[in-house]
């Protein structure tokens, strides 16, 4: 008897929890600026626009904020705080240090979005919807952005820095297990990988790889890539390379098809194609764009969902670099 209360118990604990799970994800939904600010896709859209037209890279930029803000503590927004007085933020930590941009261009969308629709909009769904701009301008996929996040009141430099982001060195497994703790299935993981396809990479994350990994780079793509960076760290560490060879500019599957020919830039990126359980993954995406976009897609609205703050939770800053 008392074991089937517990029992009982447990079950209820369990569904407790998945709805509130389900309820948390269930409050983001695509049209929830519908009434308060129908504007607001418009007004990011053209900021965007402008943005990468002066600078295509850009698009690869913004698109990155949302995955390193995503992968700490959730979607809230946490990446574009400054530091504070009560807290170091995460612009300086690890990943993120010399690395991440485009910050300004977030503060003119939002400034652009406060003057119609003031007090409404998170910087956190700003940034979703950023991100799915991004490649739509250079000529990737459009999905339908699930909104309603709110903005975290604090940041955190020590989880920035705990590895929850993977680094560029990367083992296969450590990829798998850093996305899983996210929520994110290998499958997941190898098509969001293929946002690779566009942006550029500091020679100090692709350093050993070029230099050491003779046996699983193709000699003449570490040749070419030596000579933007040098074998000692120095005058050169900061110096950028593009992470597709053939083009950079548009959001394709020339990213997978360089993986079968071993010239990954990146240890991270070349782990997808060496052997492993992905392989096949590689293969599918570098022979159907379909197949990528409908997968970098599914990948994406995943990502969003993780852990939003909605409800009464968070806030809505007036300065997305720092809480009200």
């Amino acid at each position: 008897m008392e074991y089937n209360k517990q029992r009982i118990m447990l079950i209820v604990v369990l569904i407790i929890i998945m709805w509130i799970c389900c309820y948390s994800h269930a409050q983001l939904s695509s049209d929830f600026y519908k009434q308060s600010c129908p504007s607001l896709f418009y007004a990011v859209r053209r900021e965007v626009q402008r943005a990468v037209t002066k600078e295509r890279r850009m698009a690869a930029s913004l698109l990155r904020l949302f995955f390193h803000d995503c992968f700490v503590n959730g979607c809230d927004g946490s990446i574009l705080l400054d530091d504070t007085s009560s807290f170091m933020g995460e612009k300086t930590a690890g990943p993120n240090n010399n690395s991440v941009r485009g910050f300004e261009v977030v503060d003119k969308i939002k400034s652009r979005v406060e003057r119609l629709c003031p007090g409404v909009a998170s910087c956190a769904d700003i940034l979703a919807i950023i991100a799915r701009d991004s490649v739509f301008l250079l000529d990737g996929p459009r999905w339908s952005v699930k909104l309603g996040r709110r903005d975290s009141t604090t940041a955190s430099f020590s989880t920035a820095n705990s590895g929850v982001i993977p680094p560029p060195t990367s083992t296969l497994n450590n990829l798998i297990n850093r996305f899983r703790a996210q929520g994110l299935s290998p499958r997941d993981m190898v098509a969001l990988s293929g946002a690779h396809t566009i942006g550029q990479a500091r020679c100090v994350t692709f350093r050993d790889r070029i230099y050491n990994e003779s046996n699983n780079i193709e000699l003449s793509f570490a040749l070419s890539r030596q000579r933007s960076c040098s074998a000692a760290s120095g005058s050169s560490d900061n110096n950028e390379v593009i992470l597709d060879i053939h083009s950079p500019g548009r959001f394709d599957v020339n990213y997978y098809r360089q993986l079968l020919n071993h010239r990954g830039l990146l240890t991270s990126d070349q782990v997808l194609y060496s052997g492993g359980s992905t392989d096949s993954l590689v293969v599918s995406y570098s022979r159907s764009l379909n197949a990528f976009y409908r997968d970098f897609v599914r990948g994406m609205v995943k990502m969003g969902d993780i852990k939003p703050l909605t409800g009464s939770n968070g806030e809505i800053r007036n300065n997305c670099r720092r809480p009200n």
